[in-house]
């Protein structure tokens, strides 16, 4: 009995640390996304332009269902985007202090996820060697280095076109699709984001290779809608299309962190994170600085149809490239 209630406390404190991981990452992301809705704000008050703004945990995962935990790691992120836009346009639309109030909660729930991590139970056995472990480690094991080159291609064409909806969005809903409602503003990012997390879990449902396939070509399905939808002003469409490629691209990105994470042993994932994280945010912030010095001579529409070709092109090496993790391949780590 004693090992079983041993076994029953353990799992209770793996759940809560796994929570409080969850609930730490969409907040962290939340305060980022919250700033969105302001973007419009500050280039009517503060005379920014588009070019300025365009500069701006699974080791305590349930063994099953086993996809849960590369969903939770890849998506929180644009769960708490959303949540964020969401949030902070409702509050810039109708609350007090537009420019003030969601800092105010936006600190208040970073507080309570730092309670909450304070209270979580550590995940590994404490060793010695912390300051060693500082140093940075960036590397994926051997048995699924082939994969790297399509997963960059799906984290480069959704993590840009993430920064292409924070940059470039907010000036596009005012000046082509004609509204001003913070509000709006923030439901068309988080119609973007949002259906990621949606997205994430059917991945599961197919191999790393089908599901990444199956994603990035109904992203690009997406990508048109949302070059139509600038041509011709519809906000509608723009949604619809938005929603599209955000549920495209939960499947493509988790697909693409499960194949890496295949057969991953606990010393092997902060340095795959490590990867998938320095790729996400390169291909985040390489075309941002691009887009941002085109800004200045090109139309947003122009931007757009930039930001379409890049999802045309690692769509195109994705369903050619995309292969399965081999299980019978050796595990070392070079």
């Amino acid at each position: 009995m004693t090992g079983a209630t041993n076994r029953a406390s353990r799992d209770r404190t793996l759940r809560l640390a796994f929570v409080s991981a969850v609930v730490s990452l969409v907040a962290v992301f939340a305060a980022v996304g919250s700033t969105i809705p302001l973007f419009n704000i500050h280039r009517a008050e503060d005379g920014f332009t588009n070019a300025d703004i365009s500069l701006t945990v699974v080791d305590a995962a349930p063994t099953r269902p086993a996809w849960l935990a590369s969903v939770a790691s890849s998506q929180t992120v644009m769960l708490g985007l959303a949540v964020g836009a969401i949030a902070s346009g409702a509050l810039v639309q109708f609350g007090p202090w537009p420019r003030d109030l969601i800092y105010v909660v936006v600190i208040s729930v970073l507080l309570l996820t730092v309670l909450l991590i304070a209270i979580s139970p550590e995940t590994v056995t404490r060793a010695p060697g912390g300051w060693r472990s500082l140093r940075p480690s960036v590397h994926v094991p051997a048995r699924v280095r082939r994969l790297l080159p399509v997963a960059a291609a799906v984290f480069l064409a959704t993590w840009a076109t993430g920064a292409f909806y924070q940059a470039f969005v907010p000036a596009l809903i005012a000046d082509q699709l004609h509204t001003n409602n913070s509000l709006i503003l923030g439901l068309v990012f988080a119609a973007y984001m949002g259906p990621s997390a949606l997205g994430a879990p059917l991945a599961g449902r197919f191999t790393p290779a089908a599901a990444q396939r199956i994603g990035m070509t109904a992203f690009l399905a997406g990508w048109v809608g949302l070059i139509t939808a600038i041509t011709t002003g519809a906000l509608p469409l723009f949604f619809a299309a938005s929603v599209t490629a955000g549920a495209a691209q939960g499947i493509a990105i988790s697909a693409a962190t499960r194949g890496l994470l295949f057969g991953s042993a606990l010393p092997d994932r902060a340095p795959t994170f490590s990867v998938v994280y320095l790729l996400s945010y390169s291909s985040a912030t390489i075309p941002s600085l691009v887009s941002a010095r085109l800004a200045n001579v090109y139309s947003l529409r122009h931007i757009a149809l930039g930001y379409g070709g890049l999802a045309l092109l690692c769509t195109l090496f994705t369903v050619v490239g995309a292969r399965n993790p081999r299980p019978d391949t050796p595990s070392t780590v070079s």
